[in-house]
């Protein structure tokens, strides 16, 4: 197996780069391979592109007799591009993408009259096997029927030969079995909400929508070497293998020149992304090596996930071509940074305002700091919910260790805007006087701008940050479907935008206070009980720690202890009320993502023994008979006197056989942990067990396994090791 290792390694270092040409300017190939604005405006009558605009615009319903008007459009188009085949492209709660490709291509019933076909039924909806996709309890095995049905809010696309249609995935009895119709339904709830409380400062506002802005963390590893790691192959990442003498200490990777193999792989990502439509616009090196990042231009926040989930299915495609695998996962390789996806989350008026931005004149800075407030009372009272949505068993190797934010939820708005709270919360309760309104208004929130100026530092510790025109949230995990995270954000600022509007109407009607003194009577009262959720300081620090606990915030380090909020009776309250989500659809996702955390602990700890197995303690037991010739050899020329000479090889010796005892000890005990949890009956018991009683073995395992590779002879050793992961380019 060692020759596989080195078979490898020649292969990965004699790689020639793979050629990339521009395929033309990036403004004029830009979603070359979308049924955009412009394909449909060329490609459907005028009847069925209204009707299309005015359901993305306004949400009105499409008839199947004008779906079938622009079905044939779509299809006429598509076929003009060579493609074959079309597919409903959409998003099961495996957190990857779905499809099933079916040809245009038709016969009559007697094998006659062969024609291309696509009907308005067969784009609007379709009917894939629902049984065989997580469910959580919503469907039985026997009860296979789930629905398709098409989503106009994200524009159709080419990928190869094939018509992709995004769709939304729910069940027979209405529930959603995907992440994308939650996310649509807080969508909306925000929209509507936040419409009502920009109407407070622009009466012309008729829209608010989301936007995002993710920025994509990954490793490239050549795929000769991914291949020749089990482990990499099975649950991407290492789950053994001793840290690299060189790895990110020299902090030279970091924003340095790229690769000429990874730069290459770059420029044909960006060629796929522009002809999808993906506005990917930064790229450069991370902190690992090995490690890069790209990132795109602000999307309507529907869009933007549907583009992050099919990124990284290119990605993948695209990095078989230059000979790439590549690594998703929040923490591939020990000793060095993981990965991570920041959600940089705003809202944006149709009057062409992003409400998180301040303006020039002291009511848009009002209604800033309305949105501003807001959200952080939103995060305060949710922060649990919030943590829940970006828990998985990767994640947790991110959160909490000292290269991402740590697993307490907490904001950072900078110095000088909790000055500007500081101010406000010291409004006068009712009605204000002339002299407090004229103080307010010019010397609090008119210099909102210049504040702002100068409040551009970011604290890199902090799981949700403002970065000045906008709130980044840095503790999503790297592979995970953006949905998740913006299904809840959305929802909490939705829920807290509507108790806003009552509370000010309140003001308003029963005590006689004019719109903006009933505003900054409501926004005083936020500040002073959101004071716990602001944190400015170093999230690395145990004395961090210790205050978040006296403040009285939640610190879930697991997956299964952070999960629970997603059942409580807060989230089926709030979900239920903006219609997100209703009780079994929430229960369902709980259970799911509790069983995918058992899943993928299992998978990994039956992958750990089998390398042990058949690759570190044969590759042990080889280096040992090595070492006892030698030691014969020493006693045939030195006789009674041996041991003298043979002293290191004896003790290496007894080295190796300590760790190889070690290692079946701990495997064994790993196992009868195993059984036990697969014996229990409750999948949050068992969820608790693989957390507490089995992964804590894959940590006592990897240290003797690491001590072994340090003493083997690296002639014998089968797996590649980090050296030649990290820095064979």
């Amino acid at each position: 197996m060692a020759t596989f290792r080195f078979e490898a390694l020649k292969a990965a270092s004699n790689r020639p780069p793979v050629a990339v040409s521009e395929i033309g300017k990036k403004s004029e190939i830009f979603g070359s391979n979308v049924f955009n604005d412009k394909s449909m405006r060329q490609h459907l009558t005028p009847e069925a592109y209204k009707a299309v605009r005015s359901a993305i615009d306004q949400g009105v319903k499409i008839d199947r007799r004008m779906a079938d008007y622009i079905a044939l459009g779509m299809k006429e188009w598509a076929m003009s591009k060579g493609v074959t085949h079309y597919t409903h492209w959409f998003q099961p709660l495996t957190g990857t993408t779905a499809e099933k490709h079916d040809a245009f291509f038709e016969t009559s019933f007697d094998g006659s009259d062969p024609v291309e076909k696509f009907s308005g039924s067969l784009l609007v909806q379709q009917e894939p096997d629902a049984s065989s996709f997580p469910n959580g309890g919503i469907r039985n095995t026997f009860e296979a029927r789930g629905y398709t049905a098409w989503d106009p809010t994200s524009p159709a696309f080419i990928f190869g030969t094939t018509l992709c249609i995004p769709t939304v995935f729910v069940s027979y009895t209405g529930e959603a079995l995907d992440n994308k119709a939650p996310l649509l339904r807080a969508l909306s709830a925000i929209d509507d909400a936040a419409t009502e409380v920009a109407r407070f400062f622009d009466k012309n506002v008729k829209k608010v929508t989301p936007t995002l802005g993710w920025e994509q963390e990954y490793f490239l590893i050549d795929d000769a070497l991914a291949a020749s790691r089990p482990d990499i192959l099975q649950t991407g990442r290492t789950l053994l293998g001793h840290v690299s003498a060189k790895g990110q200490q020299l902090e030279d990777h970091y924003f340095g020149s790229i690769p000429t193999r990874v730069l290459n792989y770059m420029r044909d990502l960006e060629n796929e992304c522009m002809l999808l439509g993906i506005p990917v616009k930064t790229r450069h090196n991370e902190v690992a090596p090995n490690q890069f990042e790209l990132a795109p231009i602000f999307e309507e926040t529907n869009l933007a996930v549907d583009h992050n989930s099919l990124l990284m299915d290119v990605m993948q495609k695209v990095g078989e071509r230059h000979h790439f695998k590549v690594l998703f996962h929040e923490k591939p390789f020990k000793g060095v940074n993981g990965s991570g996806k920041h959600n940089n989350w705003s809202l944006a008026t149709d009057t062409g305002i992003n409400l998180l931005a301040p303006g020039k004149t002291p009511n848009s800075n009002l209604q800033f700091l309305t949105f501003f407030i807001n959200t952080i009372k939103a995060v305060s009272n949710y922060e649990e919910l919030l943590r829940a949505s970006i828990a998985s068993a990767s994640n947790d190797h991110r959160l909490g260790a000292n290269e991402a934010p740590p697993a307490i939820i907490s904001i950072f708005i900078g110095q000088q805007l909790t000055k500007v709270l500081e101010e406000l919360e010291g409004v006068s309760t009712g009605k204000l006087s002339p002299e407090e309104k004229t103080d307010l208004k010019l010397n609090v929130v008119g210099k909102i701008p210049d504040v702002l100026l100068d409040n551009t530092d970011r604290n890199r510790t902090s799981p949700f940050a403002f970065t000045g025109n906008k709130f980044e949230f840095r503790a999503v995990g790297s592979t995970a479907n953006c949905a998740t995270s913006m299904t809840t954000l959305n929802s909490i600022v939705a829920k807290q935008l509507i108790d806003f509007k009552k509370e000010v109407e309140a003001l308003v009607e029963k005590d006689g206070l004019k719109k903006d003194e009933a505003i900054f009577n409501v926004l005083r009262e936020y500040i002073k009980e959101t004071k716990d959720i602001l944190f400015e300081g170093d999230g690395y620090s145990k004395e961090w720690e210790e205050e978040a606990a006296r403040r009285g915030l939640s610190n879930h380090k697991t997956t299964p202890a952070a999960l629970k909020a997603k059942v409580s009776k807060k989230a089926f309250d709030l979900f239920g009320e903006l219609n997100v989500m209703n009780h079994i659809e929430v229960e369902s996702r709980y259970e799911i993502e509790l069983e995918d955390y058992i899943k993928k602990i299992q998978i990994e700890g039956r992958v750990l023994g089998d390398i042990v197995r058949n690759h570190i303690i044969p590759t042990a037991f080889k280096y040992q008979n090595l070492l006892i010739e030698n030691v014969k050899g020493l006693k045939e020329i030195f006789g009674k006197d041996y041991e003298e000479y043979a002293t290191e090889q004896i003790l290496i010796l007894k080295k190796t056989s300590m760790h190889v005892n070690e290692l079946n000890a701990k495997l064994h005990a790993m196992m009868d942990a195993r059984k036990e949890a697969n014996a229990l009956e409750s999948v949050e018991k068992m969820a608790h067990a693989y957390c507490d009683n089995v992964k804590p073995y894959f940590d006592e395992i990897r240290y003797h396994a690491d001590k072994l590779e340090l003493m083997v002879d690296n002639e014998l050793w089968t797996l590649t090791k980090y050296r030649e992961l990290l820095f064979t380019r």
